[in-house]
């Protein structure tokens, strides 16, 4: 029975979210084996210490962009209709909205794509701050936050199609993307060796990789042979995060598609994950800076993904793996955003001794 057949019989968004539930669950297992954490290679880049997180974040990210660009190539995959690319952007909200995502990734230990996963551990602290990512999320997208994104984004936008296109800017096209991709894959293979085997870090990496080119690819079929408007969409976070809340908190709740299999894949996924590896342990706040400093770091990710358009896997992996103008300045103000907050909140963190533990404000991976 082909996809059309499926999609005829069962509905477009049956099919759309059983599809979100396998590729989130393989997206869940890996990241939580591999341990995959943009904050965690941030802090290894910053304190000058490249070694496994950079390793296990660059094979997922160049394997993404490698993955996308071959089914670019094989014209399995058309993304001139996907929002990152098509519709108009803003690079004040890219830039303000990725920043701002860095310095609460920081604060909150991980990204939201990280929370959630943390969370199917037994991770207390990661529950409750992605409860309130949630809510940031949602209070930005539509509700008493919504005013203040919208005057942001709106100090510098940029028109959909070409010209948030890198790859349509440079000249490059796919094969430009695909050899770019490539690149960067030498140099996690390089990091990956140089900080010692680990059969998780290649195969976790690797597969989260994967995860976002298999999301692209699947919405882009279901949308070449559904009778209906089926946008093409891949990897990201923050947008389900806010439809999850309104679905268990209002009705009539949103129609059913990607998204809603997605976050219970990705939640089962890291479970399993964590059972195999008997990692599932319930953790909690320390104390009251703790908890203070965990809540400030999840409204701060919240509203910034919905500024930037996406949070890490959104906007810095999914819409950089197609070369989205405005997600790359998102990944780059991540990266800098969470640079400078980690210096500002915990500048001994990297000058520990390995058998020394975090000071209070330096919260470990």
């Amino acid at each position: 029975m082909n996809l059309a057949t499926l999609l005829e019989k069962h509905g477009d968004g049956l099919i759309l979210a059983l599809g979100g539930l396998v590729i989130g669950l393989g997206f869940g297992f890996f990241a939580q084996r591999s341990r995959f954490c943009l904050r965690a290679a941030v802090i290894e880049f910053w304190h000058g210490k490249p070694g496994e997180k950079i390793a296990v974040w660059l094979l997922a990210f160049s394997t993404a962009v490698v993955a996308v660009q071959v089914l670019l190539l094989t014209h399995s995959l058309d993304i001139s209709s996907a929002r990152q690319i098509a519709t108009r952007g803003s690079i004040s909200g890219a830039l303000i909205g990725g920043l701002l995502f860095g310095a609460g990734m920081i604060m909150t230990r991980g990204c939201a794509s990280r929370l959630l996963v943390l969370s199917a551990n037994g991770n207390l602290r990661a529950l409750l701050s992605g409860l309130i990512f949630a809510v940031t999320a949602q209070a930005s997208l539509s509700g008493a936050l919504s005013p203040l994104r919208n005057t942001i984004s709106t100090w510098w936008t940029v028109e959909g199609g070409a010209s948030r296109d890198l790859l349509a800017l440079t000249g490059a096209g796919p094969w430009g993307g695909l050899v770019f991709g490539l690149i960067w894959f030498a140099a996690a293979l390089y990091f990956s060796i140089r900080s010692g085997w680990g059969l998780w870090k290649w195969l976790g990496g690797i597969g989260v990789g994967l995860m976002v080119g298999a999301a692209w690819w699947f919405s882009f079929q279901v949308s070449a042979n559904s009778f209906q408007v089926v946008p093409v969409q891949g990897l990201t976070f923050s947008g389900p995060s806010a439809e999850w809340l309104m679905r268990v908190l209002s009705l009539p709740s949103p129609a059913i598609g990607f998204d809603f299999g997605l976050l219970p894949g990705v939640f089962a996924g890291s479970f399993i994950g964590a059972w195999i590896g008997k990692d599932l342990k319930l953790e909690g706040f320390k104390d009251g800076y703790s908890m203070r400093r965990y809540i400030a770091g999840a409204v701060l990710m919240g509203f910034g993904s919905m500024l930037a358009g996406g949070c890490a896997v959104g906007a810095g992996m999914t819409g950089g793996a197609i070369f989205a103008l405005t997600a790359w300045i998102t990944l780059l103000g991540m990266w800098a955003g969470a640079g400078l907050t980690d210096r500002l909140l915990d500048p001994d963190a990297g000058e520990l001794p390995a058998n020394q533990g975090p000071t209070r404000g330096a919260l470990a991976p």
